[in-house]
This record gives structure tokens, C-alpha cells and sequence, in this order.
């Protein structure tokens, strides 16, 4: 389905003579993802060339995405902008509310039915100011946005932080929070710090068990999850170009588990066939047009070193199958070594489920290459030996999968097929079992694998894998199985291999679906109510926050020094919490609950400075609330890797925590503490991470000339009596600094459109 075709006939109208400005003013030749970003600037032809990982730049995107639980909140904070409509094309998805439990018709029913307050609301609140709505069973975001909205060298932002899988289509695509959101929908500028630029060279073409998947996963063993932080990934060559746009999808998706800004790959024949395949045609013509645009100048690809901060080289031709895992995303295994490496680290070798599907990997492409290895558990007279459940991206793929027959492949061999939705992925599934809290491992194709996510349960091993690879390790039933060299005994006693996947790039007989799931909205919103009840435990209006007062803070407390990785999911947990997502007050009381604290190895346990006593994080911050006390928060490396949910900022702002200290922030998390009026803070030397005291009464000074390039002073009161100082480094320009003072973001957009009535 082609949406939004004049604004895209308007880019690629400007496209061209943007490009070859930006080459005059940079003086050098360009990569596709300069080229982009020079194409959206809001200020119109480049006159300026930026300067990489310092510049902080605004940026006009496209288009907005959002899905369900993050755009209940993007929108509730919209609502306050005081705008009747939205300045961009923009669109909801209903796919993070949809548990999996028995199958697809019965999850889909009961989620329409436990979430109508929800669904009611995000359909209003869309029809009311000009935004798309996709139901649910609609499909996941990324992959109805590949389908329908992505388009070659356009630029989008999304409230997800895969909404990077449109690099697949050429695409600078961005997950954000949804105050960033906000402020597009609203009609203002984006700002991003310009991304430094990693170069991926692909050589050579996958063959037999090597799928797309096993790229990134490459990729993500050689740059661990914070190895591509503030800078974007572009991938070329001729392993590139041979490789399909869904499979490219893939790749740009689970550059999020990097820290990556986004990925993406040059304007290909690939893309062209996928926009064509989707009903696309009149955009792959117009792409043709300024094909030269589309992807990095031959000069750039022939010297890379040249023109990008760092070049990975991987050759397709001898690139193994991996697993990645466990708890981490970066942890590589290929499988030739999984034998060894699982033995020596005591995983459990019996896998207990196989998952394939999810927004990275439910193409046509990927359930097809699943389909042949399914097929052969019957030719083979095999069986599968572990549960074994299927996750479609979409409507438009789960018809189409349906018609040609695929549903059946699985069913017949004891498969669960899952809606069209993210289930599994985020938590958002009933696992039998799992409150057991038993020791077990698990593969999977989504893109994440921290501890707890998939079930709950943090003693299940979750590994990431190609979907074919998942496939087989379902039907051997083993971590250790290699199915490139090892063989399977079947219902006769007979011992077999399976046989290499296979599948399409497309279907065959076309896409086909009988009703996508989208509504329109009303051409005028203006008499459209927007409901949502006071007494409403799932959605709450917002309040502004408090504006700074003006002085340094002192006398906070330190609520909680977290040990190791604190991702979104520690902060801000999903799974049953998702309820919450559009009640700031009631989402809260998981703030936290996910983080180790330093001094007791702990969850969920910090000593409350009033009682002496120990508690639940989320009760303990609420009681310095009540007592007119602020707090700090203390983490690790890379605190706030993974999702891009900004509850993980606003829940801290909410109760009262007044800054975010750590070792290095993950993106994506820093700006929405920023957005949020919180200060976000790294330790300027990071050994004084273990300064902090769990006793500690802290003062920030230097508040009162805050200003960028500038570092503030912490004062450690300790409860012995001494004190120690230490220096912390901000990252903050005049304009954050503003959103500071105002006590958020949305305070100035607020403020700015009433002046201008």
C-alpha cells in the first residue's frame, strides 16, 4: 500500500540539489548517510558541513511512528502541545498489548477485550489529529512501516528503538522517546549530535545455513551492545547489494543491540523489488530517478578508511551461522563452537522452546526458509523435540503465508502460531511454567535476550539465532546441534541431515490480504472527543512538571547505586507492566525494581536515609517525595541500553529523583532524561563510581552558571561525617539547558504556541 506518495514526490524534489550542496560545502565525496541527513536538514540547502560526534544539528524527518505503549504517553504529552493537528504524517500500532498465550484468534480476542480502554483511546486521540491508525492483529510496527511507509533516503522517527529496521529500505530511521515525537508531530525541529559513521564492507554472498541474521550478530560480537553509540552504520558491497531488502531489515533492526543511531544500506535492485512487491511501484520509479543520490558516492565505497570513523569487513563466503547469548545481545557464539563453548559454561543443552518471528525476522523470506526445514521433520520421519512457536510481522504476511500454505507446514508438526504482534519478544508472554523460575535455555529470532525479558524468569538462557537456525535446534531439540555436521536418528533408527534451507525472496504469487488492519483519520478532527476517565487505572492525564528553582540542588539522597547492566527493562520493566504505559503514576511502581544494588546484591531492596530500613525502590523514592527530598540515582556502563521507552525517564521525574549519574549513557535513555527537565550526568573520572556511599546526602553545585562544556561538582556528604568531591561531565547545549530550567521540553512547546496565539 503507497501512503503519503506527494510528501515523498517533495523530498525527492529537493533531494538532488541538497546532495550536491552538501558536497560544496564539505568538499569531499559523500556517504548515503550524509547524503540523507545533509537532504533533511530543518534549515532547508546545507550552507554548513558539521563536524561528527560535537555538532548537535536540526533535523526535519518525514514521518513519525509509534506503537501502543509508547505512544500513549508521546500523545498524552501532544495533547498538551495546544496543536489541532499533526505537522508530519504519522502513525499508531497496536502490537505490544497482545499477550501470547494459547494462539492467535483467541490472544487477539482477549487483548481487544482487556485493552478496549486503551485501543478506544489511541483510536480517538488518532482520529482526532490526523493520525493512522493500525489496529490490533494489524501486525508489529517495523514491519507494517517496511511494508508501507519506509521509502529509499527518507528520514523517520519512531517511539521504538527498532524503528531502525527501515534502514532496510534505505532509510535514516531513529527510535526515540516520545517527547522527541512530540516536538516532530508539533512542527519543530528534531536535534541529533551529527553520528559519527561506521562502515560494515560486505564481500562475497550468503550460502546454505548463513542468513542476514547472522550478520549482525557478527556485527554485535565485534562492537558489544555500546560499540556503535553515537554513530550510524552503513553497510556496502557487493555482499550488500546481493542480499534481499528484508534480510537487510533485519540487519538495520538489531543495530539498536549496538547502540547504533541506525543502520542502513544504498538504494538496490533488492529495494526496488520489495517496493514493487508491496504495491509500491510509483516510489521505486521515482527512487530510480535519483538512484545515484541513494547510496554513497563509488568514491566513498572504493576508500571507506577515507571517509568513515571506523570500517568492519566481513566476508559473507565463509561467515558461520551464530547463536548470541546468554543475557546479552553481543555475546557470539559461531555454531561450529557452541559445543564446546555451552559445555564449558554449564548451559543447559536441552532447548526448551524455539521462537521464530518478530518484528526482525517475520518476512515472507524468513518464514519460508523456517517452512523448508519444517517440511523435512515428516519427509524425514523427525520430530520436533522442543516447543516450537511462530510470531508473523503482519497481516499482509500472515495471509499471504496462510494462502501458500506455511501455516499448515507448522501446524502439522505441533507448532503454535502466535498474532500478529510482539508477544514473546517483550515479555508479553504467559509461558507455562516460568514462575517456577527453573534453570532452562530457550532460541529464539527477536533481537533481545536481557534476563527476564522473553518469560520472566531469570534463570532462562535465551540465545539469538538466524530463524532457520532456530528451526533446527527446535527439531533437534539441543543447544549443541550443529546442523551443518551433525545428524538426527528418525522414527526408523536411521540416521539424517537436514537439508540447507531454502526459501523466497518474495512470494511467488504476490502479497495478498483481505483486510490490513488500517483506518483512516477524519479529515476534521476538530468535534472528535478525546475520553479518558479520571478514575481510569490504564491512562491518566499528564501535569506539567515542576520548572528548577532557580538554585543548586542539595541535601538529595542517594536512592539507589545499581551494580552491572541497567538497561530500560531494569528501569522500567514491560511484560505485565505494560498495563500502565499510559498511567505515569501508576507505571511507576516498577521503577527501578529490575536494578542490583550495589551494597546488597540485590533487587528491588534500597535502604530508605529517613528509616534505616530496607525496601522496594518505588515505596522508598515515593517516601523522600512525601518528604520534600530529592534524590540521585547512581549506575554502571551504558545505563539505559535497549528499548527506547521514555517511562524509564519520566517514571524517576515523576517521584522525584533530580539526576542520573553513571559511567556512560546509552542514547536514546540521556536524551530523554533531557527531554524530561532531569539532569543526566557521567562521572568525569570513573573510579569515583566507588565514592558513592550508600549513606550518602549529595550536593550538585554549579547549577546556577550551568553551561555547555562546563562541568558541575558533586559534594559526597558521607555519614561518617567526611566529604568528597568529585567532578561530572554533562553534554548539555544552551537549548537542553533550557529544557532544564523549564522543568522539560514540553513546558517550552507549551509556553511557545500560547505566546503565539
Amino acid at each position: 500500500m503507497a501512503f503519503d506518495i506527494e510528501m515523498i514526490k517533495k523530498v525527492y524534489g529537493n533531494f538532488s540539489s541538497r546532495v550536491n550542496a552538501a558536497r560544496t560545502v564539505t568538499g569531499k565525496p559523500l556517504t548515503l548517510t550524509e547524503k540523507i541527513l545533509y537532504a533533511h536538514l530543518w534549515n532547508g540547502d546545507p550552507a554548513t558541513a558539521y563536524t561528527r560526534g560535537k555538532d548537535y544539528v536540526d533535523f526535519a524527518p518525514d514521518r513519525v511512528a509509534m506503537q501502543d505503549a509508547t505512544a500513549q504517553m508521546a500523545l498524552l504529552q501532544f495533547m498538551q502541545s495546544g496543536r489541532d493537528k499533526v505537522a508530519v504524517p504519522s502513525t499508531v500500532h497496536c502490537d505490544h498489548l497482545i499477550e501470547a498465550k494459547d494462539n492467535s484468534k483467541v490472544d487477539l480476542a482477549r487483548a481487544v477485550s482487556e485493552s478496549s480502554e486503551v485501543y478506544d483511546f489511541l483510536a480517538s486521540v488518532s482520529e482526532k489529529y490526523g493520525i493512522g491508525f493500525w489496529k490490533p492483529g494489524a501486525g508489529i510496527i517495523h514491519q507494517v512501516v517496511l511494508e508501507n511507509y519506509a521509502f529509499p533516503g527518507g528520514m523517520m522517527i519512531g517511539t521504538d528503538s527498532h524503528t531502525v529496521n527501515a534502514g532496510g529500505l534505505g532509510m535514516v530511521a531513529i527510535g526515540v522517546g516520545g517527547a522527541d515525537a512530540c516536538d516532530v508531530m508539533a512542527g519543530l525541529p528534531w536535534e541529533l549530535k551529527m553520528p559519527k559513521l561506521i562502515g560494515v564492507k560486505l564481500t562475497g554472498k550468503l550460502n546454505g545455513w548463513t542468513a542476514p541474521k547472522d550478520v549482525i550478530l557478527k556485527v554485535a560480537g565485534i562492537l558489544t551492545v555500546k560499540g556503535g553509540t553515537g554513530a550510524i552504520v552503513e553497510y556496502f558491497g557487493e555482499g550488500a547489494t546481493s542480499m534481499s531488502c528484508t534480510g537487510k531489515g533485519t540487519i538495520c533492526n538489531m543495530g539498536a543491540e549496538i547502540g547504533a543511531t541506525t543502520s542502513t544500506f544504498g538504494y538496490d535492485e533488492s529495494m526496488s523489488r520489495y517496493l514493487k512487491a508491496t504495491g509500491r511501484e510509483e516510489i521505486a520509479a521515482m527512487a530510480d530517478q535519483i538512484a545515484q543520490h541513494l547510496t554513497g558516492d563509488p568514491e566513498v565505497y572504493a576508500n571507506p578508511e577515507q571517509y568513515f570513523d571506523q570500517v568492519i569487513e566481513i566476508d559473507l563466503n565463509t561467515l558461520e551461522p551464530h547463536l548470541n547469548g546468554p543475557f546479552t545481545p553481543d555475546l557470539a557464539t559461531p555454531i561450529s563452537k557452541m559445543k564446546e563453548v555451552a559445555v564449558a559454561n554449564d548451559w543447559p543443552l536441552k532447548v526448551e522452546v524455539g521462537l521464530i518471528g518478530s518484528c526482525t525476522n517475520s518476512s515472507y523470506e524468513d518464514i519460508s526458509r523456517a517452512v523448508s526445514l519444517a517440511k523435512q521433520v515428516k519427509e524425514k520421519g523427525l520430530k520436533l523435540n522442543s516447543e516450537f512457536t511462530i510470531t508473523p510481522g503482519s497481516e499482509q504476511v500472515r495471509y499471504t503465508i496462510e494462502r501458500d500454505g506455511y501455516l499448515d507446514t507448522f501446524n502439522n508438526i505441533g507448532a503454535t502460531v502466535f498474532a500478529n504482534a510482539c508477544g514473546p519478544c517483550i515479555g508479553m508472554w504467559a509461558r507455562v511454567g516460568a514462575e517456577k523460575k527453573e534453570r532452562n535455555t530457550i532460541v529464539h529470532s527477536f533481537n533481545r535476550n536481557f534476563a527476564k525479558r522473553a518469560d520472566g524468569n531469570p534463570n532462562t538462557l535465551a540465545f539469538v539465532a538466524s530463524p532457520e537456525l532456530v528451526t533446527a535446534l527446535a527439531i533437534a531439540g539441543r543447544l549443541d546441534f550443529n546442523p551443518i555436521t551433525d545428524k538426527l536418528t528418525n522414527d526408523k533408527g536411521e540416521e539424517v541431515m537436514l537439508d540447507a534451507p531454502t526459501g523466497y525472496e518474495l512470494p511467488p504469487k504476490g502479497f495478498a490480504v483481505d483486510d490490513p488492519g488500517y483506518q483512516a483519520p477524519s479529515a476534521d478532527g476538530s468535534k472528535v472527543q478525546v475520553k479518558v476517565s479520571p478514575t481510569s487505572q490504564r491512562l491518566q492525564l499528564l501535569e506539567p512538571f515542576a520548572a528548577w528553582e532557580g538554585t543548586d540542588l542539595k541535601g538529595l539522597k542517594l536512592l539507589i547505586k545499581a551494580k552491572g547492566k541497567c538497561t530500560t527493562d531494569h528501569i522500567s520493566m514491560a511484560g505485565p507492566w505494560l498495563k500502565f504505559r499510559g498511567h505515569l503514576d501508576n507505571i511507576s511502581n516498577n521503577m527501578l525494581i529490575g536494578a542490583v544494588n550495589f551494597f546488597n546484591e540485590k533487587t528491588d531492596s534500597v535502604k530508605n536515609q529517613l528509616t534505616g530500613e530496607y525496601g522496594p525502590v518505588p515505596a522508598t523514592q515515593r517516601a523522600y517525595k512525601a518528604a520534600g527530598i530529592g534524590t540521585l540515582v547512581v549506575g554502571d556502563e551504558n545505563y539505559g541500553e535497549g528499548s527506547s521507552r521514555e517511562h524509564a525517564a519520566m517514571e524517576p521525574r515523576h517521584l522525584g529523583v533530580r539526576a542520573v549519574l553513571v559511567k556512560s549513557f546509552a542514547r536514546i535513555h540521556e536524551t530523554n532524561l533531557k527531554k524530561q527537565g532531569m539532569l543526566a550526568l557521567t562521572f568525569d573520572n570513573k573510579a569515583d563510581y566507588d565514592k558513592i556511599m550508600e549513606d550518602d546526602t549529595i550536593d550538585i553545585i554549579g547549577l546556577t552558571s550551568f553551561a555547555p562544556d562546563t562541568k558541575l561538582t558533586l559534594v559526597l556528604n558521607h555519614s561518617d561525617g567526611t566529604k568528597d568531591h568529585i567532578l561530572v561531565n554533562h553534554t548539555y547545549n544552551d537549548q537542553q539547558i533550557e529544557w532544564f530550567k523549564a522543568g522539560g521540553a514540553l513546558n517550552i512547546i507549551r509556553r511557545e504556541f500560547e505566546n503565539n496565539k
